[in-house]
């Protein structure tokens, strides 16, 4: 599939795979980790969001980072992010720059709902979205 960002790059996408599992978070929360395996622009990498709860609204938030290790450096890893989770769900993430130079997309309830159409992650999502509603 081909996706034009929201800068006029076109990316070729491909996913191999994708499932969600839980991790225990910080103070013993689970937390719903999906990883997608794909290739984007030719580089085949697993990419991974973790979702948790923030804020006194109890707001879904999910994060994953940009690596500086990655073919291109962080600036190239964060545009091939963006363009998967842009095709996956529709929107494209939020970019946050961390003082430390750390790039982080960041997902908010859009992007967990667009996930949600996969069978794969949509009986996790579900079961954590209901477990953790205020």
């Amino acid at each position: 599939m081909r996706r034009r960002s929201r800068w006029g790059w076109e990316h070729a996408i491909k996913v191999m795979d994708r499932n969600a599992g839980f991790d225990k978070g910080r103070g013993g929360k689970k937390s719903p980790r999906i990883r997608i395996t794909a290739e984007v622009d030719g580089v085949r990498d697993e990419y991974t969001i973790t979702y948790g709860r923030r804020g006194a609204d109890n707001a879904t938030v999910g994060y994953a980072a940009a690596r500086a290790g990655a073919p291109g450096g962080r600036e190239a890893d964060k545009e091939r992010l963006s363009a998967l989770v842009k095709a996956l769900t529709g929107e494209e993430p939020r970019m946050r720059r961390r003082s430390d130079g750390t790039i982080e997309p960041v997902c908010g309830r859009k992007h967990l709902d667009g996930f949600k159409r996969f069978d794969e992650l949509a009986d996790a999502i579900e079961r954590w979205l209901e477990e953790t509603k205020r």
